[in-house]
């Protein structure tokens, strides 16, 4: 029997357009001030993290006591609410989200496939010699270090106490 034919797909939204639409609505119902609101909004990304938790324990069936309750198609979903969570959230810290997005995606681009692959080492052909117990192969490369010393709210965002709004356009 022959796979049924997909969906064509949706039409996709402007992203930033519906970020901006999302996080204008969340604010018309905010009940905390600007800096609250913010810390809100990241504490916000866990609960979604959560989700993904759930839904992957859910579709492997891994609670004996509950079997398998989720689909991959609800991974896909959670994966989806924590991807927008995360822009909301980042819109929220800064009125210009796509500058930062891009910025950061380029970035982490440039230093994850600008170097060149290494080379597989001439080890004995399989079978031949002895196998390293798990985890017990190559020590990796240190990662470069680039974590941020002082993350208190004021010194990763001066300005997060009055979080700017972004101009209509």
């Amino acid at each position: 029997m022959s796979d049924p034919t997909p969906a064509p797909p949706l039409p996709a939204p402007d992203l930033w357009e519906t970020v901006d639409r999302l996080h204008g609505w969340l604010d018309s119902h905010r009940r905390h001030p600007a800096r609250e609101t913010l810390l809100l909004r990241m504490l916000k990304l866990s609960e979604e993290v959560g989700e993904v938790a759930q839904a992957v324990v859910g579709a492997t069936g891994q609670n004996p006591r509950k079997g398998t309750t989720h689909t991959w198609d609800d991974v896909e979903s959670e994966l989806c609410d924590v991807v927008i969570t995360a822009l909301v959230a980042l819109r929220t810290l800064t009125p210009e989200p796509e500058r930062a997005l891009a910025a950061r995606l380029h970035a982490v681009a440039a230093r994850s496939t600008s170097s060149p692959s290494p080379s597989p080492s001439p080890g004995p052909a399989p079978g031949e010699g002895p196998t390293p117990a798990p985890g017990q192969g190559p020590t990796p490369a240190p990662a470069q270090d680039v974590r941020r010393t002082d993350m208190r709210p004021e010194a990763v965002r001066p300005e997060a106490a009055e979080i700017q709004e972004r101009p209509a356009t």
